[in-house]
Protein backbone atom coordinates (compact mmCIF):
# COMPACT_ATOMS: atom_id res chain seq x y z
CA UNK A 1 0.00 0.00 0.00
CA UNK A 2 1.12 3.29 -1.02
CA UNK A 3 1.65 6.71 1.66
CA UNK A 4 -0.94 8.94 0.97
CA UNK A 5 0.90 12.19 -0.49
CA UNK A 6 2.07 14.92 1.37
CA UNK A 7 0.25 18.43 0.54
CA UNK A 8 -1.87 16.57 -1.90
CA UNK A 9 -5.14 18.89 -2.98
CA UNK A 10 -8.16 17.53 -3.36
CA UNK A 11 -9.55 18.42 -7.35
CA UNK A 12 -11.14 21.18 -6.86
CA UNK A 13 -13.81 22.84 -9.27
CA UNK A 14 -14.69 26.11 -10.43
CA UNK A 15 -18.41 26.74 -10.34
CA UNK A 16 -19.94 28.72 -13.67
CA UNK A 17 -23.32 29.21 -15.23
CA UNK A 18 -25.11 30.28 -17.86
CA UNK A 19 -28.36 32.77 -17.07
CA UNK A 20 -31.07 33.11 -20.22
CA UNK A 21 -33.64 35.34 -19.61
CA UNK A 22 -35.88 38.09 -22.00
CA UNK A 23 -33.99 40.89 -19.96
CA UNK A 24 -30.90 42.54 -18.83
CA UNK A 25 -32.56 43.04 -15.39
CA UNK A 26 -33.76 39.62 -15.06
CA UNK A 27 -30.14 37.91 -15.80
CA UNK A 28 -28.86 40.48 -13.14
CA UNK A 29 -31.40 39.46 -10.59
CA UNK A 30 -30.43 35.79 -10.87
CA UNK A 31 -26.92 36.37 -11.06
CA UNK A 32 -27.18 38.44 -7.41
CA UNK A 33 -29.23 35.05 -6.67
CA UNK A 34 -26.32 33.02 -7.71
CA UNK A 35 -23.66 35.03 -6.19
CA UNK A 36 -25.55 34.23 -2.39
CA UNK A 37 -25.12 30.59 -3.19
CA UNK A 38 -21.31 30.69 -4.85
CA UNK A 39 -20.17 33.53 -3.75
CA UNK A 40 -18.57 36.18 -5.48
CA UNK A 41 -18.17 36.30 -10.04
CA UNK A 42 -14.89 36.59 -11.09
CA UNK A 43 -15.64 36.33 -14.85
CA UNK A 44 -18.54 37.33 -16.68
CA UNK A 45 -19.07 36.86 -20.19
CA UNK A 46 -20.78 39.18 -22.56
CA UNK A 47 -24.54 39.56 -22.53
CA UNK A 48 -26.00 38.08 -25.75
CA UNK A 49 -28.84 37.31 -28.40
CA UNK A 50 -29.83 33.77 -27.74
CA UNK A 51 -31.22 32.44 -31.16
CA UNK A 52 -29.58 29.09 -30.78
CA UNK A 53 -32.75 27.26 -30.53
CA UNK A 54 -36.24 27.50 -30.50
CA UNK A 55 -36.88 25.11 -27.45
CA UNK A 56 -37.55 27.98 -24.78
CA UNK A 57 -39.62 29.90 -26.94
CA UNK A 58 -43.12 28.53 -26.06
CA UNK A 59 -42.33 29.30 -22.52
CA UNK A 60 -40.07 32.02 -22.36
CA UNK A 61 -40.48 34.34 -26.07
CA UNK A 62 -38.30 34.64 -28.78
CA UNK A 63 -36.14 37.76 -27.71
CA UNK A 64 -33.74 36.05 -25.00
CA UNK A 65 -30.82 36.93 -23.76
CA UNK A 66 -27.67 35.02 -22.45
CA UNK A 67 -24.57 35.42 -20.82
CA UNK A 68 -21.94 33.44 -18.62
CA UNK A 69 -20.27 33.55 -15.30
CA UNK A 70 -17.62 32.25 -13.41
CA UNK A 71 -17.02 32.09 -9.72
CA UNK A 72 -14.51 32.38 -7.86
CA UNK A 73 -14.53 30.33 -5.07
CA UNK A 74 -13.44 26.78 -5.85
CA UNK A 75 -15.72 23.74 -4.45
CA UNK A 76 -15.90 20.19 -4.38
CA UNK A 77 -17.76 18.48 -7.27
CA UNK A 78 -20.27 17.04 -5.39
CA UNK A 79 -21.64 20.57 -5.13
CA UNK A 80 -23.16 20.41 -8.09
CA UNK A 81 -26.88 18.44 -7.53
CA UNK A 82 -27.49 20.49 -5.20
CA UNK A 83 -26.69 23.75 -6.56
CA UNK A 84 -28.69 22.45 -9.62
CA UNK A 85 -31.72 22.10 -7.43
CA UNK A 86 -31.19 25.43 -5.91
CA UNK A 87 -30.70 27.24 -9.46
CA UNK A 88 -34.01 25.32 -10.32
CA UNK A 89 -35.30 27.34 -6.87
CA UNK A 90 -34.27 30.73 -8.87
CA UNK A 91 -36.04 29.82 -11.53
CA UNK A 92 -39.44 29.42 -9.32
CA UNK A 93 -38.75 32.46 -8.13
CA UNK A 94 -38.58 34.58 -11.38
CA UNK A 95 -42.07 32.92 -12.75
CA UNK A 96 -44.62 35.09 -14.25
CA UNK A 97 -48.25 35.22 -13.10
CA UNK A 98 -49.15 32.44 -15.16
CA UNK A 99 -46.13 30.31 -13.95
CA UNK A 100 -43.76 30.41 -16.58
CA UNK A 101 -40.18 30.85 -16.56
CA UNK A 102 -38.67 33.93 -17.44
CA UNK A 103 -35.39 32.77 -16.39
CA UNK A 104 -33.38 29.34 -17.01
CA UNK A 105 -30.19 29.16 -15.13
CA UNK A 106 -27.54 26.44 -16.15
CA UNK A 107 -25.07 25.35 -13.44
CA UNK A 108 -21.82 23.66 -14.15
CA UNK A 109 -18.22 23.48 -13.29
CA UNK A 110 -14.45 23.27 -14.98
CA UNK A 111 -12.37 20.97 -13.67
CA UNK A 112 -9.25 19.57 -15.43
CA UNK A 113 -9.49 19.19 -18.94
CA UNK A 114 -13.48 19.24 -18.89
CA UNK A 115 -16.70 21.53 -18.77
CA UNK A 116 -19.63 20.23 -16.88
CA UNK A 117 -23.00 21.43 -17.20
CA UNK A 118 -26.00 19.89 -14.94
CA UNK A 119 -29.40 19.45 -16.04
CA UNK A 120 -33.06 17.71 -15.01
CA UNK A 121 -33.53 16.17 -18.26
CA UNK A 122 -31.68 12.52 -18.82
CA UNK A 123 -30.32 11.64 -22.62
CA UNK A 124 -27.95 8.93 -23.32
CA UNK A 125 -24.95 11.20 -22.87
CA UNK A 126 -25.60 12.00 -19.02
CA UNK A 127 -25.17 10.75 -16.08
CA UNK A 128 -27.19 10.44 -12.83
CA UNK A 129 -25.42 12.36 -9.83
CA UNK A 130 -28.55 12.89 -6.94
CA UNK A 131 -32.29 13.24 -7.42
CA UNK A 132 -33.65 13.89 -10.74
CA UNK A 133 -30.02 15.35 -11.67
CA UNK A 134 -28.09 14.69 -14.47
CA UNK A 135 -24.63 15.53 -15.55
CA UNK A 136 -22.75 15.85 -18.59
CA UNK A 137 -19.19 17.19 -20.23
CA UNK A 138 -20.23 19.83 -22.63
CA UNK A 139 -16.49 21.02 -23.26
CA UNK A 140 -13.33 19.20 -23.06
CA UNK A 141 -9.74 20.52 -23.32
CA UNK A 142 -7.43 18.12 -26.28
CA UNK A 143 -4.74 18.96 -28.31
CA UNK A 144 -4.66 22.59 -26.79
CA UNK A 145 -7.77 23.62 -26.94
CA UNK A 146 -11.36 23.89 -26.41
CA UNK A 147 -13.47 21.43 -28.17
CA UNK A 148 -17.14 20.44 -28.42
CA UNK A 149 -18.55 17.28 -28.79
CA UNK A 150 -21.84 15.40 -30.57
CA UNK A 151 -24.20 16.75 -27.78
CA UNK A 152 -22.91 20.21 -27.22
CA UNK A 153 -25.56 23.43 -27.51
CA UNK A 154 -24.52 25.55 -30.07
CA UNK A 155 -24.33 28.91 -28.32
CA UNK A 156 -21.25 27.02 -26.55
CA UNK A 157 -19.61 25.97 -29.38
CA UNK A 158 -19.50 29.87 -30.90
CA UNK A 159 -15.82 31.42 -30.26
CA UNK A 160 -17.47 33.63 -27.36
CA UNK A 161 -18.37 30.86 -25.59
CA UNK A 162 -14.66 29.20 -26.36
CA UNK A 163 -13.13 32.27 -25.38
CA UNK A 164 -14.83 33.15 -22.24
CA UNK A 165 -14.09 29.17 -20.97
CA UNK A 166 -10.82 28.84 -22.03
CA UNK A 167 -10.11 32.25 -19.68
CA UNK A 168 -12.10 30.21 -16.62
CA UNK A 169 -9.68 27.22 -17.27
CA UNK A 170 -7.08 29.07 -17.14
CA UNK A 171 -7.95 30.81 -13.88
CA UNK A 172 -9.09 27.23 -12.49
CA UNK A 173 -5.39 26.19 -12.91
CA UNK A 174 -3.94 29.70 -11.54
CA UNK A 175 -5.82 28.98 -8.36
CA UNK A 176 -4.61 25.69 -8.20
CA UNK A 177 -1.54 26.40 -8.53
CA UNK A 178 -2.14 29.10 -5.41
CA UNK A 179 -2.80 26.74 -3.37
CA UNK A 180 -0.42 24.09 -3.95
CA UNK A 181 1.53 27.06 -2.73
Amino acid sequence: MKPAAKNRISRLVKPVAAVMAPSAGLIGQALGYLESELGEIDFLGEIYRFDHSRYYQAEMGDSLLKRFAGFAALTESAFLARLKRRTAACERLHRDEDGRRRVNVDPGYWSDAKLVLASTKNYSHRICIGRRVFAEVTLRFKRGRLSPLEWTYPDYKTAGALEFFGRVRKRYFEQLSELAG
